[in-house]
């Protein structure tokens, strides 16, 4: 069975980077009629939140993603003592106890050598003896994986065939010295405890899935399908990085971006084939597949979701607006001729807000001084609202026939004198809808 995770940390929003990683494997779940594990990397209890762990939730539920189990790591610490204590008899996980400042004095000698700064695992040449005296004096060491110096490949559903030479990478920490399990075992045993077939992730990960296949290998388990996506870039191709956190799915919800908006673009973008507006997410599972995803940077601008949310909301129904319609007070008898009106005239819903106050109040006419004389003339020819669809035809009429003026320079003061606005909607639309008599 197709098994993939999702596996935020619980430290902060997510943003459109943690979403692309999230919709790629929920995809291949959904098509391969699989299992989507929302899984939550809470092993660090100082920076994980409970606060964040809703938010994510919240999140995944209004992108209509949902997932088929919760794990929290933070509940799993056991399993991933036992796969530790695997490792240790293995003679695959050795202690060491060097501090930050001498690790990056080794660093600094090899780089200065010509040589890759990669861990000298200096702490396997320690005595018994030797590593009593340094817990003495420095406390629990930091365990680390010791790698097979050989070349780890694996054939990448993005990236293609992928080697890397253990020997250029550091054998992974993967506890601290305080206890705290880091990512690369935590992650390892999950998937291999949990099944999991495929991973995709960014390709800033790279590094790390070789290391993790070995480890996989080492607890006897089987290695997944890798495939690492390529990071986005700003629309300029700068790094985008520093810009994930203004660019949070709650602060996108915020702004008025729709759900498949935002999932329309997210699962084309950096693929072979063009964006395209989808209206549900059976037809974004029908047409998705990883391999036409590429390795360049993709290039993401905020500003392409709102296009796309304007269409989107061109498309909707009343009944799928109907609760934000009713919240604006308007009555239910003219809900059906707003939404007509107003959708194709808005990018977000809360545009609504402002054609309602048109309508209930009446809006501040833009008159020429050239017009101003000629506008309270036909102001004068329209009577009191209620209007109908007829209103407009017969007050222009009326009032080309006692002016004589005709064409644009007819409509386009009329126009402006009731809604502000030198273009818009249907005018016979319009009418119907104004509660107050413009001027």
């Amino acid at each position: 069975m197709t098994v993939t995770r999702f596996a935020p940390s619980p430290t902060g929003y997510l943003h459109v980077g943690n979403l692309r990683t999230a919709l790629f494997n929920f995809l291949i779940t959904r098509k391969a009629g699989g299992e989507f594990i929302l899984r939550l990397d809470d092993t660090d209890p100082e920076r994980s939140q409970e606060r964040y762990v809703d938010a994510i939730k919240e999140d995944l539920e209004w992108l209509g993603l949902g997932w088929d189990r919760v794990a929290r790591q933070s509940e799993r610490l056991d399993r991933y003592a036992a796969a530790a204590d695997s490792l240790r008899e293995a003679g695959r996980f050795y202690e060491c106890f060097e501090t930050p400042t001498e690790l990056d004095l080794k660093r600094r000698k090899q780089l200065n050598m010509g040589r890759p700064p990669v861990y000298d695992r200096a702490a396997l040449n320690l005595s018994e003896e030797e590593k009593a005296k340094l817990r003495a004096e420095r406390g629990p060491g930091h365990w680390r994986f010791k790698l097979d110096h050989e070349r780890i490949e694996w054939q990448d559903g993005i990236l293609g065939q992928i080697s890397i030479d253990a020997a250029s990478v550091s054998d992974p920490v993967l506890i601290r010295g305080d206890g705290q399990v880091l990512y690369t075992l935590a992650s390892v045993v999950d998937d291999t405890e949990m099944g999991v077939s495929h991973v995709v992730r960014g390709s800033d990960h790279v590094t790390n899935t070789a290391t993790q296949i070995q480890i996989i290998r080492a607890l006897g388990g089987v290695v997944p399908q890798f495939a690492h996506h390529s990071l986005l870039t700003g629309p300029q191709g700068e790094a985008l990085s520093k810009r994930l956190g203004t660019l949070s799915l709650r602060d996108l919800r915020a702004q008025g971006v729709e759900p498949m908006a935002l999932l329309s673009l997210m699962a084309r973008l950096g693929s072979s084939k063009p964006v395209e507006l989808v209206s549900s997410i059976d037809d974004l599972i029908e047409g998705f597949d990883i391999a036409d995803f590429g390795s360049s940077p993709t290039k993401f601008d905020v500003n392409d979701l709102f296009p796309l949310t304007a269409r989107r909301l061109h498309s909707l129904p009343l009944e799928a607006v109907a609760e934000d319609v009713a919240a604006l007070g308007v009555p239910d008898e003219l809900a059906p001729r707003f939404w007509k009106v107003v959708r194709d005239n808005i990018t977000v819903k809360a545009d609504m807000a402002g054609w309602w106050v048109l309508f209930r109040d009446g809006a501040a006419p833009e008159i020429e001084e050239e017009d101003r004389a000629f506008v309270v003339e036909a102001l004068e020819l329209l009577p009191d609202p209620p209007y109908t669809e007829q209103t407009w035809g017969e007050w222009t009429a009326a009032v080309k026939e006692k002016t004589g003026r005709k064409g644009k320079a007819l409509f386009m003061p009329l126009r402006k004198a009731v809604t502000g606005m030198s273009r818009g909607p249907e005018m016979a639309e319009v009418m119907p809808l104004l509660q107050k008599k413009p001027g």
